[in-house]
């Protein structure tokens, strides 16, 4: 493919979609497997994790930012974030009231989504915050540690510490964004 030769942050991103589908395997093979699977899906996600990170600084700093890799990377993130998350609650591993928790970081994200996509043609830029790159790591943080919930001491409670504070940053950055559309909005 054209569009990502020579272009390693483009396919940094495209990797983390490509292993999601492995993660989604390795919860299914965890009734298998057990504690192995486990193991292995968070392994799994700590790659995609940092390749999360590694995208973004290899396009700065090799000067490698293309319209594709901008496009793609926020994408990639929601699309993984939102399907393990969802997997979590599947799984039991977010129950209860907490779950209420995952619909406020998805009622967030559609929000900002739709933000961007009415805003776009109009040419207001909505960068991404350094408390939105917070927001981002809380979640990867949470949802590492609720992977491995069951399979090591004390995860599930990290886990949905951090899932608290990824929500609180998410309901922070999410006015913030709301803040600049509504302003931009207003003078239609």
């Amino acid at each position: 493919m054209q569009l990502l030769k020579n272009n390693l942050a483009n396919i940094l991103t495209c990797a983390r979609m490509v292993l999601l589908p492995v993660m989604i395997a390795l919860f299914y093979m965890e009734t298998l497997w057990g504690a192995v699977a486990g193991w292995l899906c968070f392994l799994v996600f700590v790659l995609s994790a940092v390749t999360d990170y590694f995208d973004g600084y290899v396009a700065r700093t090799y000067n490698q930012v293309t319209p594709l890799g901008t496009f793609l990377d926020p994408i990639s993130d929601k699309i993984f974030v939102s399907t393990l998350l969802v997997l979590l609650v599947a799984f039991g591993r977010i129950t209860g009231l907490w779950v209420l928790l995952v619909l406020l970081i998805f009622a967030r994200e559609f929000l900002v989504s739709g933000l961007r996509e009415y805003l776009g043609p109009k040419n207001v830029q909505m960068p991404v915050s350094i408390l939105a790159k917070w927001k981002t790591t809380a979640q990867m943080v949470a949802t590492g540690f609720l992977i491995l919930g069951p399979h090591a001491p004390y995860a599930l409670q990290i886990g949905l510490i951090f899932l608290c504070l990824a929500t609180v940053l998410t309901v922070i950055t999410g006015a913030q964004y709301l803040r600049i559309g509504l302003r931009h909005i207003a003078t239609d």
